[in-house]
């Protein structure tokens, strides 16, 4: 008889990784106990039903990427979660669907806290103010900068599940953890320029996206 393991609820599939044949991956949140507190906290599972050979260097590849790039620790038991003990789902979420989009052996860095915003031609720079506070700002002034600002900052609280600090330029967001995230931040700094359009694409694979069941995959 097959022996039923939970692994947790889904919050994020993919249902084709065209980097190794085809294998559907998915991201699992668990809870677990962390050992200084004796509390429950969030972690996550990355997982694959496939048994194909090489699938589980794909998987280590990913979990690797998904430390590096959200600044994510691992668990004795290979499950991953941030330092702050929080679950930030939606932006370990974006994490995960970044790390599935590089190939191995990607050299990969953490993503640095400025971008050039295509739209306005300005350099978006993200600084940290503690207590998980960051303030987003630009290397010019102006009305139009300001706006710019402003979406940006709005396009990280959604894609990060982040909170408004109140400012006359709305230009500031925090974690509600009070953590600094700046491996976070970098990551989805990349996105939050278009985030309709990241949401838009978000929910279009979401309507897509099926687990293929154990024994359809080799």
């Amino acid at each position: 008889m097959r022996r039923v393991v939970d692994i947790g609820r889904r919050i994020e599939l993919i249902p084709i990784d065209p980097h190794f044949h085809d294998i559907t991956i998915g991201l699992y949140r668990q809870q677990i106990v962390d050992p200084t507190t004796g509390k429950d906290s969030p972690a996550f599972l990355v997982h694959t039903y496939s048994h194909i050979s090489g699938a589980a260097e794909r998987i280590e590849n990913v979990m690797q990427s998904m430390q590096i790039l959200g600044g994510m620790l691992r668990t004795v038991d290979g499950l991953l979660y941030f330092p702050c003990n929080s679950a930030h789902e939606a932006a370990c979420r974006r994490v995960f669907l970044e790390a599935c989009k590089l190939a191995p052996n990607t050299l990969i860095e953490p993503r640095p806290l400025n971008i050039l915003d295509k739209k306005s031609q300005l350099t978006i720079t993200v600084d940290s103010a503690g207590k998980g506070i960051y303030r987003v700002t630009a290397d010019s002034e102006g009305r139009g900068a300001s706006r710019r600002i402003s979406a940006i900052a709005g396009g990280l609280m959604k894609l990060g599940e982040m909170e408004s600090i109140e400012t006359d330029n709305k230009d500031t967001v925090a974690f509600a953890c009070g953590q600094p995230h700046d491996g976070l931040i970098g990551l989805l700094l990349m996105r939050a320029p278009n985030v309709r359009v990241v949401l838009r694409e978000a929910e279009m694979d979401a309507s897509r996206g099926v687990l293929t069941a154990p024994s359809q995959q080799t």
